[in-house]
C-alpha cells in the first residue's frame, strides 16, 4: 500500500486511530478513557505482584487457606483501632441485641465463604 493511500483512510487503518478533528469534549472523553486504561492497567500489574509476593513467600498470611481465626487475628493486628470500635459497639448493644444479630449474619458469611472457596 502507498503512503497516499494509507493518509487518504485514517479511521480505516486501524479501529483505535484518533479522528484528527476532535472536538474539546471528545478530546477530554479521549483522555479520560486513556486514564482509565492505565489505571487498569497499574491495577492488573500490583495484582499480578501482589500475587506472585505470596506465591513466593506462603508464610506472611493472606491466603484463601488460612481459617477464619487466623485472618481475624492478623486483621486484628493490623487494625486496632476498628476491632477497638467494634468491640465498644458491641459493649453497647447488649448481649441479647449480639445473639440476634448473629443469627442473622453468620449464615451469611458462611454462605459467602462456601461461595469464595
Amino acid at each position: 500500500m502507498t503512503s497516499a493511500a494509507k493518509s487518504s483512510t485514517p479511521e480505516a487503518s486501524s479501529p483505535q486511530s484518533i479522528p484528527l478533528s476532535a472536538t474539546p469534549e471528545q478530546q477530554q472523553v479521549i483522555e479520560r478513557i486513556a486514564l482509565q486504561r492505565e489505571r487498569l492497567r497499574a491495577r492488573r500489574a500490583a495484582r499480578a505482584q501482589s500475587l506472585a509476593l505470596a506465591e513466593r513467600n506462603p508464610g506472611l498470611g493472606g491466603t484463601v487457606d488460612e481459617s477464619m481465626a487466623l485472618r481475624l487475628a492478623g486483621f486484628a493486628r493490623e487494625h486496632p483501632v476498628a476491632v477497638a470500635a467494634v468491640a465498644a459497639g458491641a459493649l453497647v448493644a447488649g448481649p441479647r441485641r449480639l445473639v440476634r444479630w448473629a443469627g442473622v449474619v453468620l449464615p451469611l458469611v458462611m454462605r459467602l465463604r462456601r461461595k469464595a472457596l
